[in-house]
């Protein structure tokens, strides 16, 4: 492998070191180079060359590796976004594992323990090579280490995206217990959702029946509504009965079935939800801060025929105007409009300028404010007191005066400056 000259930015990455051409010294301590290399991986500046540079010079040194340092190197590669630099930190990852397993390496590094494996078989799947998970598994049991709960999720993780789904099932049934692992929510969730993209919805069904017999471990209700939604999917001969099966066990379990179980048996029995019933989604949606599934909602229903009311709309728009979106909230706005459905009111406005001022983001709420006067509301007194009491809150008491000052409406500055007057 060609060496890089030290004009390349790895420099960057030893400068803690000898950065002369010479061998470097035999104390050299391998953990700012590494640190170093890290940074670079996360600000998206090391490239593949960079990194098995790094390499050539660990293979002179005398001291190993920490199991640290190492560790953090190949999570960063794993986790790396694409760049010019790097465009597959999976892969790199891979490769350069590969490298320190060969005999070249030497006590150069210490040996990988149980994080380094998980990061590995993470990667695998990261990279589109599953495949390659079982061969590190394999690797790893003949380390002697032993596998923890974390390893074996990747590993199950690996068989799924491989397509070796009675292999995964096998390990989920049997063979985790063998490794002293207790098989989890999460640990079925994953060959759950696997066998159900398979189109295997009836081995999904008897998964989830055999984990409410063993009693192992609750699963939680994402694991069961994506069974029910495979087998109307799939057309299953009776879904709506084994749908029905799955959703009474749900509640015998004690898990609440969400909007989207629901919704699931609301269209399989051919029941059109009305306007009210998307109002309802739409605000639920909208509180959590699920905006691009309350706006798919909305295209939704609009497909559907229906016309979305003012509550659809009021909900959106107050969603967007709390997360910071005002051009979007803009757009609903004039969406309205455009359909002959009154515009949201002073009122509104002033409840959600309230709410942000309460939770100290006034600078948003000024933003609402701009908002309501440009598209032709007149601030009320709850309004400006509502804006006026979070500037003082926050300190900020010319800003307070501010908006007195920005506009015209003459009949509120009494009453505002003495209500600033009482902060003071």
């Amino acid at each position: 492998m060609a060496r890089l000259c030290y004009t390349t930015p790895m420099p960057h990455l030893r400068r803690c070191c000898s950065s002369s051409t010479s061998p470097p010294s035999r104390h050299w301590d391998p953990r700012p180079a590494f640190a170093a290399a890290t940074e670079r991986v996360r600000a998206g500046t090391l490239s593949p060359e960079d990194a098995h540079h790094l390499f050539d010079e660990l293979l002179l040194q005398a001291n190993p590796v920490p199991e640290r340092s190492f560790n953090d190197f190949l999570a960063a590669l794993a986790r790396a976004l694409s760049s010019a630099a790097l465009r597959d930190g999976h892969s790199l990852a891979l490769g350069i594992f590969n490298r320190v397993c060969r005999e070249e390496a030497g006590p150069c590094v210490t040996p990988p323990t149980v994080c380094t494996y998980n990061i590995l078989m993470d990667s695998c799947c990261r990279a589109c090579h599953p495949n390659l998970g079982p061969a590190f598994f394999g690797r790893f049991l003949r380390t002697g280490l032993k596998a923890d709960q974390i390893v074996a999720i990747n590993l199950l993780k690996c068989l799924c995206h491989a397509k070796r789904k009675d292999e995964a099932v096998n390990m989920l049934l049997h063979r985790m217990s063998e490794f002293g692992c207790v098989p989890d929510a999460i640990s079925y969730s994953i060959v759950l959702k696997s066998l159900c993209d398979d189109s295997r919805s009836q081995q999904a069904l008897d998964l989830l029946q055999m984990v409410r017999k063993g009693g192992a471990c609750s699963l939680d209700v994402v694991a069961y509504s994506t069974v029910i939604r495979s087998f109307f999917k799939e057309g299953e001969v009776r879904a709506m009965d084994k749908a029905k099966l799955v959703l009474q066990q749900m509640v015998d379990n004690g898990v609440r079935p969400n909007m989207y179980t629901c919704m699931e048996l609301i269209h399989e029995q051919r029941v059109s939800p009305n306007v009210f019933t998307y109002a309802i989604v739409t605000a639920a949606l909208c509180r959590m801060g699920r905006l691009s599934d309350a706006m798919d909602k909305l295209n939704e229903m609009i497909a559907m025929g229906l016309q979305p009311n003012k509550v659809v709309y009021h909900s959106l728009i107050q969603g967007f105007c709390t997360h910071g979106d005002l051009v979007k909230a803009k757009a609903l706005v004039s969406e309205m409009m455009n359909k002959g459905i009154p515009r949201p009111n002073i009122v509104f406005f002033s409840s959600v300028i309230n709410s942000l001022c309460k939770e100290g983001r006034v600078t948003e709420a000024h933003d609402i404010f701009d908002l309501a006067i440009n598209i032709g509301e007149r601030p009320n007194v709850i309004t400006f007191s509502s804006l006026i009491d979070g500037y003082c809150l926050a300190g900020k008491m010319d800003k307070a005066f501010g908006v007195l000052d920005a506009n015209t409406f003459e009949y509120f500055k009494e009453n505002m400056c003495k209500r600033i007057s009482r902060w003071k």
